[in-house]
């Protein structure tokens, strides 16, 4: 069984040269502007020069789709060869430290970051000693210097966005790993359910029904009240099974809070919860876990926050589920969703309280009365 660490290893280099570099390899191709504009300035031009950077570009041009295209372990030279390209030209024209740029850009993706930084450092050693050789005195130190700055920040662009395509990887296996562990245990629970419900009760229609099969020649009154017995208990098996799917359809709250948790997380918004100990009815729970998505939903659609705060308490004799959070408010009216979430309260016998001043973020407060909770309120 895979480890989260090495599922995340292998979601980065599935996707490594497509969404986790970015930016599309078509983008990135308008810097190499900048290998011809050098030559408009620079004493080494001429027609050597041109012809010598539009190879350099023809070179380069695969290298650089094959690195966009090919998995992590498959590009590892990729870098050192762009460089080279950018090497070969620089005698002919300065603009070749754009090249030296793209590398650095790749080591950050191919390389662990200390590996990245190590390569990348000996490439503009070796560029600025190319320049210092081929350029004049007074034109080596600033370029130089300029490939430096430029090649450092954009590996440091590309080891930060390496390091979220590392994190949102593993977000994404953690909400995974969330919905499997929960979907585990709802299946557990439901299978106990079930046993402890149907176990007793199929036992006893079983026996009932032989024991009528057997009185039905010698005592017909007795097997017709052994009959309706089975009918009774069959009955109340039927009323107790319609309860247990009400159970079972109940979304946990505390499940929904994880998820909404983790939603959250990757939009980069702060859930804080505070929750009162307390035992909630199956329906009423389904009904707070609905509020909780369909607030949540709302928040990443619409409330541009960076903070959500859901509170579950119980005062003046009724259980009280706030959700607040800090984003654009203006809530005039219930939407869809606002709607459909009343429309469930109400079947519980709760409300929804609605505060949502513009600019001031949106409070959502649900009342259910204290039937609501399965024991005595702490």
């Amino acid at each position: 069984m895979e480890t989260l660490p090495t599922r995340v290893r292998h979601a980065l280099s599935g996707n490594a040269g497509r969404s986790d570099l970015h930016d599309s390899p078509w983008v990135t191709l308008a810097y190499l502007v900048f290998v011809f504009v050098p030559l408009f300035f620079s004493p080494m031009g001429g027609q050597r020069a041109v012809l010598a950077s539009l190879v350099a570009v023809a070179v380069f041009l695969p290298m650089h789709f094959r690195f966009h295209r090919r998995d992590a372990a498959g590009r590892a030279w990729l870098p050192p060869a762009v460089a080279l390209v950018g090497f070969a030209l620089v005698p002919f024209n300065p603009g070749g430290n754009t090249f030296l740029v793209y590398a650095g850009a790749m080591c950050g993706w191919a390389y662990p970051a200390r590996r990245a930084v190590a390569v990348t450092a000996l490439l503009l050693a070796l560029l600025a000693l190319e320049f210092w050789f081929v350029m004049p005195a007074g034109y080596a130190l600033g370029w130089s210097l300029m490939s430096a700055l430029l090649t450092s920040l954009v590996l440091a662009g590309a080891l930060f966005a390496r390091d979220k395509a590392r994190r949102d990887a593993e977000l994404r296996l953690t909400q995974d790993e969330v919905g499997r562990l929960a979907a585990l245990a709802e299946r557990e629970r439901i299978g106990r359910d079930l046993h402890d419900l149907l176990g007793h009760t199929l036992s006893v229609i079983a026996l009932k029904s032989e024991l009528a099969g057997r009185l039905v020649e010698r005592d017909a009154a007795a097997a017709r009240a052994q009959i309706a017995d089975v009918e009774a208990v069959a009955r109340q098996a039927l009323a107790q099974v319609r309860e247990a799917v009400v159970g079972i359809r109940a979304a946990g709250l505390q499940a929904e809070l994880a998820a909404a948790r983790l939603a959250l997380l990757s939009a980069e918004v702060r859930l804080d919860q505070r929750l009162a100990p307390v035992e909630l009815a199956p329906a009423a729970e389904s009904a707070l876990a609905m509020a909780v998505r369909e607030a949540v939903t709302n928040v990443l659609r619409h409330a541009a926050a960076t903070r959500v705060e859901v509170e579950l308490s119980v005062a003046g004799g009724e259980l009280r589920l706030a959700i607040s959070d800090d984003g654009r408010g203006g809530v005039l009216r219930p939407g869809n969703g606002l709607a459909g979430m009343q429309e469930r309260l109400a079947e519980v016998g709760g409300r929804l309280e609605i505060d949502s001043p513009p600019g001031g973020g949106t409070r959502l407060l649900v009342r259910l009365p204290a039937a609501a909770l399965e024991g005595p309120a702490p």
